[in-house]
């Protein structure tokens, strides 16, 4: 069984705990448990989470760990001494080290980032970078697995995070039950963007972001503002202007960016041939979504697909 410490400290996130809900489940949905789950912190006892609740904790020991979990926070505040060094031993003593969102900070600390690639909530990679300039901090990634040293993005990402460990050591089969019990599609890819581009739109009115939603659902499809038009029962000329009133785009850009997100996490997550992808998410042909492809991240296609090949490789040692 992997023995798993989750590292808490005051003021912890509780959203935190959501991946560890997903090693929970992994132990439901195989033959046997494989996961023996872990609450650790400074001085052991009730530890305060950021909105009040105590979660009880085992004080730190020298028990060694398959898999050393530190939590995120609100907030970013400076390690105290004793959960720096904790940290640092015990990743000594584990097999791999992982971090959710702003828990980056700790492993930064604790000297475990420097030479490695590594990632957090967008509104912090910044900070982190000029913290920790050892490190190569990239700020729109999911996740980010750099030898035995994992990190997230922002809380819900952490699930994603949860959902690759999972797969590390049970395979793709068992993540993927674990992602339906979750009642997700299944884990995100960890290059994906860190930024969703229907989160980005925040369309205002509900014709709006009904148009959008029969867009995200159609992608293979001509799209044009008379098809949108009329999922939004608007008029193509009040759509249009509603449209950029409401996102500050066109509906042309905003189709682009939709269809080359889907692309994207098809270039990562299959092996589609790039014709079938590009058919797929609505380009005419591959030149036209390398275009889209060099506009949106600056790199074509196949690089997007090797440097994901990259991070599997890294990810199994395979």
């Amino acid at each position: 069984m992997r023995r798993i410490g989750f590292v808490v400290y005051p003021d912890h996130s509780l959203m935190g705990l959501a991946a560890v809900t997903a090693f929970e489940i992994a132990n439901l949905v195989g033959d046997e448990a494989a996961y023996d789950l872990r609450f650790v912190s400074e001085r052991g006892g009730g530890v305060r989470t950021s909105v009040g609740a105590k979660l009880d904790t085992e004080p730190f020991g020298e028990e060694a760990f398959d898999t050393l979990l530190i939590g995120g926070g609100t907030l970013v505040s400076p390690s105290t001494e004793g959960l720096i060094a904790f940290v640092r031993a015990a990743a000594g003593r584990s097999r791999r080290v992982a971090a959710i969102c702003t828990g980056a900070f700790v492993l930064g600390e604790a000297g475990l980032l420097d030479g490695r690639r590594a990632t957090t909530h967008w509104m912090h990679a910044r900070d982190l970078q000029r913290r920790f300039p050892k490190s190569v901090v990239d700020e729109d990634r999911i996740f980010i697995n750099d030898g035995p040293v994992w990190t997230s993005a922002g809380m819900t990402a952490g699930v994603d995070l949860a959902l690759a460990l999972i797969e590390e050591d049970l395979g793709r089969e068992v993540a993927r039950s674990v992602a339906r019990k979750l009642v997700l599609y299944h884990r995100r890819a960890g290059g994906q963007s860190q930024l969703s581009t229907l989160l980005e739109l925040e369309p205002k009115s509900d014709r709006v972001q009904s148009a959008l939603t029969y867009a995200k659902r159609n992608l293979d499809k001509p799209l044009t503002v008379e098809d949108l038009a009329e999922a939004a029962r608007l008029s193509p000329r009040q759509f249009s202007r509603v449209f950029h009133a409401e996102t500050g785009q066109s509906p042309a850009k905003a189709i682009e960016n939709l269809r080359v997100e889907a692309a994207r996490e098809l270039m990562e997550s299959s092996l589609h041939p790039i014709d079938v992808i590009a058919d797929r998410t609505g380009f005419a042909d591959r030149n036209r979504m390398r275009r889209a492809f060099v506009r949106a991240f600056g790199q074509p296609p196949q690089a997007i697909r090797r440097n994901a090949r990259a991070e599997a490789i890294d990810a199994t040692g395979r």
